[in-house]
């Protein structure tokens, strides 16, 4: 849904990108940074409400990290097979600290948190099992990454004044990515149905 903004920051981050670099900071370093970031995120968030507004900064530079290697690595030409797959995988493991955090500190219910979690897990091997297929995916569904940070930052930082607020956010997340799912295998369906009838 945020694809098309997503990629007019990473264009608007250009400067910060040719600096990274010349600065010696290679596309799987940037996306190494963003997984701590995550972890540092997760911690956080495992102490409760008293430090949300830290969690919520952490997770933040993670995902501008997430912005920021990819900005290097077409901006540098040091694309890499290898380098998208440590990035993907990178980013799963954030994804999970982040929610099991939340879990952990008790600023959601277990069952909704998880519900979650494999929502977002799914969205993206939904992705990456379509782009096997040779379908197109990026863009399909309401609740990509760039979605998901957005939501966890503004509910955590409505939750320092509004108690139960996170637990709003993960529920919408719990709904939203599983309806992501759903609508990239009708969009998989459709793709694939369409390619077989045109190669009939």
């Amino acid at each position: 849904m945020l694809t098309k903004l997503k990629a007019k920051v990473q264009s608007a981050i250009k400067v910060q990108a040719e600096a990274a670099n010349k600065i010696g900071l290679t596309p799987n370093t940037i996306s190494a940074l963003g997984m701590v970031f995550a972890f540092l995120s997760a911690l956080t968030y495992m102490s409760g409400r008293q430090n949300l507004a830290l969690a919520v900064a952490l997770l933040l530079l993670s995902g501008y990290c997430d912005m920021l290697d990819g900005a290097v690595a077409r901006l540098c030409q040091k694309t890499t097979p290898f380098g998208g797959f440590l990035d993907s995988l990178m980013d799963r493991y954030a994804d999970a600290a982040i929610y099991a955090g939340i879990m952990l500190g008790g600023l959601c219910t277990l069952h909704w948190g998880l519900a979650a979690l494999l929502g977002s897990l799914l969205v993206s091997y939904s992705r990456a099992r379509a782009e096997a297929a040779g379908v197109k995916i990026e863009g399909i569904g309401l609740a990509e990454r760039a979605e998901r940070i957005i939501i966890i930052a503004a509910a955590s930082l409505f939750e320092i004044f509004w108690k139960n607020a996170l637990e709003a956010g993960i529920i919408a997340l719990a709904v939203l990515t599983n309806l992501t799912v759903i609508q990239r295998s009708i969009h998989v369906y459709k793709t694939i149905n369409k390619r077989e009838i045109s190669e009939a």
